[in-house]
């Protein structure tokens, strides 16, 4: 990727280096070994997990507090889990209740799945059902690859395209296991879904995930009608990081600073945003968990600081980004989230609200976790028939009305 010369890096100096060297922890020396290692000749492309792996370390240390703070409180405080009860019991009630005044009273009007007892990931099996190709081919790189989900009994008229971004704290973008239920159901509803792999840190640093998220995207609205898709209707969703992707994907079309490997005149532009339990600011450090997750960016996955790149931060949050013209959204975040505070997301729906013209949905699940899709039974099913109903409807009036904006 050529660097535009407005937002080049400049080069390590030997002063640089020196005063790195003096105030590195030691989770930067071990991080700095696994890339080194990493680019070997021969055996370096096998050596890149253990990047990954100490990236996910020191990741997981700065989170540690906050899940311990959490797991302490839960099982001290009384009557905790009739009040868990109660909050898994609310679900379908809550999630309907979101979605009144965004779509249409006889959308509405549904049996509600009821609380699966066991994760969904022990559906697994079941869902996989819905993948209909494994491993095609996105983009040039060797990990620019995606999994097609639909129907084998697609109709004959073109599918509407969701587009799923694993998260994975932008150190692991594996496609496997994430999105499953939510990409079967909408796979069983007629949708045509598209899970993709991206590159990551510490070995591909900030912007590169970004770029590849929005090749996808160029090659959704290129390709997919090949696997009976429609290029005009692509929608995007994400968890975790990956709602921070599709999120900022959403809200910058065709912005060359994140598509300078594309060619010119694609396409990435896309038509809805559902961001699942998302990371949406990277510059607010009014709090410990957020400066601890400053810490984490600046050193692992964008490895610059803040205080002398703000604007490569500001880039890529959101939060920062949201203009009228935005599409439509759904955010869904849980309160019970230790690792992402429901906070975030109340602030950025609140910003979006403000200033977009587009509809904005928001599903606050009572007492659900980070990554809940994965381990919550009881929400799951909720949670995926909530976010196809908006889908459906955003597709349906945008099919209605052939306009960018949805009221």
């Amino acid at each position: 990727m050529t660097e535009r010369p407005d937002i080049r890096y400049p080069g390590p100096t030997f002063t640089t280096r020196l005063q790195w060297l003096l105030k590195a922890s030691p989770s930067d020396y071990m991080l700095a070994a696994s890339v080194a290692s990493a680019s070997l000749p021969v055996i370096g492309k096998r050596l890149e997990p253990l990047g990954a792996l100490t990236a996910m370390a020191v990741w997981g240390s700065r989170h540690a507090p906050d899940f311990l703070n959490s797991g302490v409180k839960s099982l001290f405080a009384p009557g905790d889990e009739e009040r868990k009860q109660r909050e898994r019991d609310c679900t379908n009630e809550v999630t309907e209740a979101a979605l009144r005044g965004l779509v249409s009273a006889k959308d509405l009007d549904i049996d509600w799945p009821a609380a699966d007892p066991k994760p969904p990931l022990w559906r697994m099996r079941e869902h996989l059902k819905s993948v209909h190709k494994t491993s095609v081919r996105y983009g040039p790189r060797p990990g620019q690859l995606l999994d097609v989900w639909r129907r084998d009994d697609l109709p004959a008229e073109p599918a509407p395209v969701l587009l799923f971004v694993p998260g994975g704290a932008w150190v692991h973008g594996s496609r496997m296991l994430q999105g499953y239920a939510l990409m079967s159901h909408l796979a069983q509803k007629g949708w045509v879904c598209l899970s993709i792999d991206y590159r990551v840190a510490p070995h591909h640093r900030w912007p590169a995930h970004i770029t590849d998220v929005k090749t996808a995207i160029a090659w959704a609205r290129a390709n997919v009608d090949k696997f009976g898709g429609d290029r005009n209707f692509v929608a995007i969703a994400g968890c975790s990081a990956g709602g921070h992707l599709a999120a900022l994907a959403g809200l910058t079309p065709n912005d060359p600073e994140m598509q300078e490997e594309l060619p010119e005149g694609s396409d990435t532009s896309v038509d809805a945003v559902v961001g699942i339990y998302g990371r949406y600011d990277w510059e607010d450090r009014s709090t410990v968990e957020r400066v601890r997750f400053v810490d984490f960016l600046e050193r692992v996955v964008v490895q610059r600081k803040i205080s002398k790149r703000p604007e490569v931060f500001r880039n890529a949050s959101p939060i920062a980004r949201v203009h009228a013209d935005a599409p439509p959204f759904l955010v869904v975040h849980g309160t019970g989230d230790s690792v992402i505070p429901v906070a975030q997301a109340q602030s950025f729906v609140e910003r979006l609200r403000a200033v977009s013209r587009s509809v904005v949905g928001y599903l606050e699940l009572p007492g659900a976790g980070h990554a809940f899709d994965m381990t919550d039974g009881a929400r799951t099913g909720a949670a995926s028939t909530a976010i196809g109903l908006f889908l459906n409807h955003i597709h349906r009036n945008r099919s209605l009305i052939g306009a960018k904006e949805v009221i």
